[in-house]
């Protein structure tokens, strides 16, 4: 028998980092997952720590957009049919808490937690000795076809930039051709974001970081989400190292939160949404920094050592169907009239993941309503790299005891009426 003060359930970079940040409270802590670290939704990412995402993605308003999404003619977005009456409810919540009345609270506090984010993992990454390593320093590119859709989102790009204090340069076609001089299709121009940090494995470095909380005194154990029972005032799981007790347990389980909390009577209101990439290996003139194609939603990721690792956007479809192709498909055939893949081939098969999403953009921290010693840490949505050691940090800060450096209220899972 293992004791400890606090189970982290879940090893992806918001378990990892609330686990690291617990040890530096002083905790004894006990990370548990069923794979190792950073290897299921942490593991796909875009590789970019996004500084810049400082308002999260609301539902389109437009019926120009849902008109196209709807005959699967933007590549931004896909649908599975037969998966949208079990996202319905989920995705009018989503929609309502777009409108322009309520989108402005969330933003205001989506914002204030992005605002920390490469303050936050800058003493992590310096002391898994990723700097150079893992983390580049390019910014990131948001590309446009569209002259006319450059000047719009250019303005409104501008605004935010003075609004949270953003570096941007706005780019026309010549200017992106000489900063980007391997793009063999011409582009309006771009907005280049200086701010975001390119990350070279994003599964790597949540390794890295677990390796820290390893340093640190903290342990990992491989166990499974379905064995944690109450154990008097406190929690115990059944892991490969024996049963763990703590007297607190967070569920940091990303997409397979809400499954894991059915048992104990919560109907957690999370869904996801779908993301693939493939990686090229030997890319010649591999781009520097990451840089995504607005017109055809195809983000290109530079992974280091050539590999270039080409990601799509949202697909909607049932949480654990077999995976839907097309919009990869469409992305990768993109990534090949942009750039010269050469004689480059897949490194592997197709990769799928699960962005963990709430219907109000919001991620869910804090305390269980109905369960002493439970914590919730769960709905980064598409930004789970970039927020992990900010939310990871408040939470800890909460569990021993102290006032979180940013105030939790907005995120407390009182909010979902549970």
């Amino acid at each position: 028998m293992m004791k400890a003060s606090v189970i982290v359930l879940g090893a992806g970079m918001v378990g990892t980092s609330t686990a690291y940040h617990l040890r530096q409270q002083g905790l004894e802590v006990v990370l548990v997952d069923a794979r190792q670290p950073g290897l299921e939704t942490s593991y796909g990412n875009a590789g970019v720590i996004q500084r810049e995402a400082v308002e999260p993605y609301p539902f389109p308003r437009s019926v120009g957009k849902l008109f196209k999404v709807g005959l699967g003619l933007d590549n931004t977005v896909h649908y599975t049919p037969s998966a949208l009456p079990g996202l319905a409810s989920r995705l009018l919540r989503y929609w309502w808490n777009s409108r322009p009345s309520a989108y402005g609270h969330i933003a205001g506090a989506y914002s204030a937690l992005i605002r920390h984010a490469l303050d936050e993992h800058l003493p992590m990454i310096e002391r898994a000795g990723a700097s150079d390593q893992i983390i580049k320093d390019t910014g990131m590119y948001i590309m446009y076809r569209s002259a006319r859709e450059l000047t719009a989102e250019a303005a409104i790009a501008r605004q935010k930039a003075q609004q949270y204090g953003l570096k941007l340069d706005v780019l026309n076609g010549t200017e992106l051709a000489s900063a980007q001089p391997m793009l063999k299709c011409s582009m309006a121009g771009a907005l280049h974001w200086r701010d975001p940090w390119s990350i070279h494995g994003p599964g790597r470095l949540v390794g890295r970081y677990a390796e820290l909380f390893g340093h640190d005194g903290g342990h990992f154990a491989i166990g499974h989400a379905q064995t944690l029972r109450r154990d008097g005032a406190g929690w115990q799981i059944g892991t490969a190292d024996g049963v763990v007790q703590a007297e607190h347990v967070v569920i940091a389980l990303g997409p397979w939160a809400g499954e894991a909390l059915q048992p104990f009577g919560y109907n957690v209101p999370l869904f996801a949404k779908r993301g693939y990439h493939r990686e090229y290996g030997a890319v010649k003139n591999c781009p520097d920094a990451p840089l995504l194609d607005t017109h055809t939603g195809t983000m290109l990721a530079p992974m280091g050592d050539g590999v270039l690792r080409i990601t799509t956007g949202a697909d909607f479809s049932r949480f654990g169907a077999p995976p839907a192709l097309r919009q990869l498909t469409r992305c990768c055939h993109h990534a090949g009239e942009m750039l010269d893949l050469g004689g480059s081939r897949p490194k592997a098969g197709p990769w799928l993941g699960n962005r963990p999403c709430m219907p109000d953009m919001l991620p869910v921290i804090g305390p269980a309503p109905r369960h002493r010693g439970m914590w919730f840490h769960f709905g980064h949505g598409h930004q789970g790299i970039t927020l992990g050691p900010v939310t990871g940090r408040m939470l800890a800060e909460r569990i021993a005891g102290k006032t979180p450096f940013i105030d939790m209220t907005p995120y407390l899972p009182e909010r979902l009426n549970l």
